[in-house]
């Protein structure tokens, strides 16, 4: 009987491109750090913020204090997500440390806005690779994530803010208001170029459509937009008791941010009167969604 076929060339295609992906987030999140914050004295956010601002008050070097801060948290990682995981990130983290040490970055520019904004880019590419290759530079997520568990009430961008509120509150007392304000417009950039670098322009919106006319907005979607859409029975109703509880078909797909606004104005077109939700999707695989219409 013949052995069943493996995926090895697959897996270890995919271990090349993760590794490729952190190695990358490194050099990056490094020239952030030492190529434009460091000189200037401005911090990031998060367990990374905590530390440098511990190393611009005590002048203990930067890269060991990434490395004795961020190692509970990688520990938390491993009880929590699993093994792999945790190996990743205490790789990437020790490799941050060491190109910290031995990267000879350039000091890129004087002028503190560039300093703050670009410092933020550069931080926030260097984490969004790193997480794209399976692991992190920075432990805050980590610690959210356990946080929110334990306290539901709590969503992991609320302990994240919260947790910067302080940073920063820090920062202003200890670096002075100036200093901190850039910090926190670093932060800023940081978190929207990780964003996009994580969802992108490609980050999916899920749309429910309830029309009297479904199966015309469900051709439009599959033969002018080039999309998939599942069909759900459903029941309509409304007034005080519920009346005119009519059965109808429910239209859902899923669509880009670009592709957005030609879905509503074919729904407008066919059926003005259509009830439209739509709701953000961190990600999507399979089906249709990676296929883009657009020629």
């Amino acid at each position: 009987m013949p052995s069943a076929p493996t995926n090895t060339p697959v897996n270890l295609t995919e271990k090349i491109k993760n590794l490729a992906l952190i190695v990358a987030g490194i050099l990056c999140a490094g020239m952030g750090l030492k190529g434009f914050l460091l000189s200037s004295h401005f911090i990031d956010g998060g367990v990374t913020g905590i530390s440098m601002l511990i190393s611009a008050t005590l002048h203990v070097p930067l890269s060991w204090l990434l490395l004795i801060i961020n190692l509970p948290f990688v520990v938390l990682g491993y009880r929590q997500i699993g093994m792999g995981f945790a190996v990743k990130s205490a790789a990437a983290i020790a490799g941050l440390s060491l190109a910290l040490a031995v990267v000879p970055y350039p000091d890129v520019t004087k002028d503190l806005l560039l300093t703050a904004v670009f410092g933020g880019v550069f931080i926030g590419a260097g984490i969004g690779l790193a997480m794209r290759g399976g692991a992190v530079l920075d432990g805050t997520e980590v610690a959210a994530l356990l946080i929110n568990r334990h306290t539901p009430l709590l969503k992991v961008s609320d302990v994240i803010l919260v947790l910067n509120i302080f940073i920063f509150g820090v920062a202003a007392f200890v670096l002075g208001v100036q200093t901190a304000l850039y910090s926190i417009l670093t932060y800023v950039a940081a978190s929207k170029t990780l964003d996009f670098l994580l969802n992108g322009i490609e980050q999916y919106t899920g749309v429910t459509i309830i029309s009297a006319r479904s199966e015309a907005i469900r051709e439009a979607i599959t033969t002018t937009l080039g999309r998939g859409v599942t069909i759900y029975q459903g029941k309509r109703g409304y007034g005080k008791r519920g009346d005119r509880d009519l059965d109808m078909d429910i239209v859902f797909t899923v669509v880009t941010r670009l592709e957005l606004p030609q879905l509503r104005t074919e729904v407008r077109r066919l059926d003005p009167q259509a009830f439209v939700i739509q709701h953000s999707i961190d990600d999507a695989e399979g089906g249709m969604v990676k296929k883009r219409p657009f020629h």
